[in-house]
């Protein structure tokens, strides 16, 4: 908790110092903790007290979160948010939906960003999800465990493994492509490596 120095505490609410030491003479306010050297120091709940400042309470929010890899799925977007609405209604749960489009391997889409945001900002209570390759399709474990650090569970409303053969497709096509990208730079630097140092041994002979 943070504390004020009587000066601070005074300007803060507008009123004199000696009107402290006064208030703190008839028992009107006492400060919250007098060091040693007899100085005064006031808390933010007195300072909240005194200028009738309550917190605001911000209420946690459920979220639907529904992706789909591609533009061209709108149609299957829209149905599962159907799905996912009339679940969380016939639930009773006060809620808002994140639409995400994306491949389930891409971690940078705008709506899981910014889910993964409001969940570490304390904002959500719970994550509901159709099926769980919707949330990601690999690394499932690794945002469930996040969410249990900030004590946000992910309810999922069909177990069922379901998966669109052309959308798995696509994700394992997008794995291959990164990781041959990887390795032809691999291969790429070890070429550049090569030559360097072929040339410095040329530029050693000649000498």
């Amino acid at each position: 908790m943070k504390y004020y120095s009587i000066g601070e505490f005074a300007k803060l609410i507008g009123k004199s110092q000696q009107t402290l030491r006064n208030w703190d003479k008839n028992d009107v306010l006492k400060p919250a903790y007098v060091a040693p050297s007899g100085f005064r120091y006031y808390s933010e709940q007195q300072l909240h007290q005194v200028l009738g400042i309550k917190k605001a309470i911000v209420p946690k929010k459920v979220i639907g979160y529904c992706r789909v890899s591609s533009k061209k799925q709108k149609d299957d977007l829209e149905r599962q948010v159907e799905a996912v609405r009339t679940y969380m209604i016939a639930k009773g749960y006060s809620f808002e939906i994140i639409e995400d489009i994306g491949s389930g391997i891409n971690y940078t889409k705008k709506g899981l960003t910014r889910l993964i945001d409001m969940v570490c900002n304390g904002e959500v209570e719970k994550i509901v999800v159709l099926y769980k390759d919707r949330l990601v399709r690999f690394g499932f474990e690794l945002i469930e465990q996040i969410c249990k650090r900030y004590e946000v569970d992910i309810e999922i409303i069909d177990h069922t493994e379901k998966t669109e053969e052309q959308e798995l497709v696509e994700d394992l096509v997008q794995i291959i492509t990164v990781f041959r990208g990887k390795l032809q730079g691999k291969r790429t630097n070890r070429a550049k490596k090569m030559i360097k140092e072929w040339l410095e041994d040329d530029s050693v002979d000649q000498s």
